[in-house]
């Protein structure tokens, strides 16, 4: 016991560096926002993802989890899910909408705030296969891949359509992370598990598939994830109604027989 409590007091060094390395992306995605780098910025907080998504795995892997190493990953994720996506959105299009924008771009802070506080209240309550509401690297990569897609496509912002979309794009984002609807989570998948041949061909398509036009491709893909939850939730609903409605036939049918 008394080993096991040091453990989980302990700083280690590999998972925090991802996590640091997540920060620092974050902190990167808001300074070149500032520089009116948007597209940079926007790669720096998908940079964040991939950092984020390997701190969790490689702690668990060498057994070096720890209460300060979720503290400070929550933190970092704050910044770099967070605060990053809604300054770099609100710097790249939602400032000339006024009163509108910086509001859109709060909606989506105090979601991320919400979100992380909820999971961080739930963990080990709740279904793992199954995030509760959109995850925050998620919404950061709608709004992330909404503003890439733009950038590269050089989308005029003077008609006013691409500032009200963004404003519609981050208010969704904000409003899903703190939703109730199932997004599967990923986590019953293990790196150390063997696999399929076939599955590392699948993994060797995606990445061409990415590859191909990363803008466009990898906001399709999170778009669709966005909405993944959704079906999942009107999937459960429909099923939770039908098994309702057979059992009160079956009461019924016990009663008159």
């Amino acid at each position: 016991m008394p080993d096991e409590r040091q453990r989980r007091r302990s700083i280690y060094l590999l998972p925090n560096a991802f996590t640091t390395a997540n920060l620092f992306a974050g902190f990167y995605a808001v300074v070149q926002s500032m520089n009116q780098h948007f597209e940079i910025a926007a790669i720096a907080i998908f940079l964040a993802m991939v950092f984020d998504s390997m701190d969790g795995r490689v702690a668990r892997l060498t057994n070096t989890q720890s209460v300060f190493g979720e503290q400070y990953d929550s933190l970092a994720d704050m910044l770099s899910f967070g605060m990053a996506p809604a300054l770099v959105m609100y710097q790249w299009s939602l400032q000339g909408l006024g009163r509108w924008g910086w509001l859109a771009a709060f909606i989506y802070v105090v979601g991320a705030a919400l979100r992380l506080a909820r999971f961080n209240a739930n963990i080990g309550k709740v279904d793992k296969q199954y995030f509760q509401g959109l995850p925050s690297p998620a919404a950061a990569a709608l709004v992330a891949g909404f503003i890439w897609l733009s950038v590269d496509n050089k989308l005029s912002m003077a008609d006013g359509l691409v500032p009200w979309a963004a404003l519609a794009m981050t208010i969704y984002a904000g409003v899903a992370m703190v939703s109730n609807a199932p997004f599967f989570s990923g986590k019953s998948f293990a790196l150390g598990r063997s696999v399929p041949f076939w599955v590392m061909l699948l993994l060797v398509a995606v990445f061409v598939f990415v590859s191909s036009d990363p803008p466009v491709v990898l906001f399709a893909l999170f778009v669709l994830y966005s909405l993944s939850g959704w079906v999942v939730l009107l999937w459960r609903v429909r099923r939770a109604r039908r098994l309702g409605q057979r059992m009160r036939a079956e009461a019924e049918a016990e009663d008159h027989p």
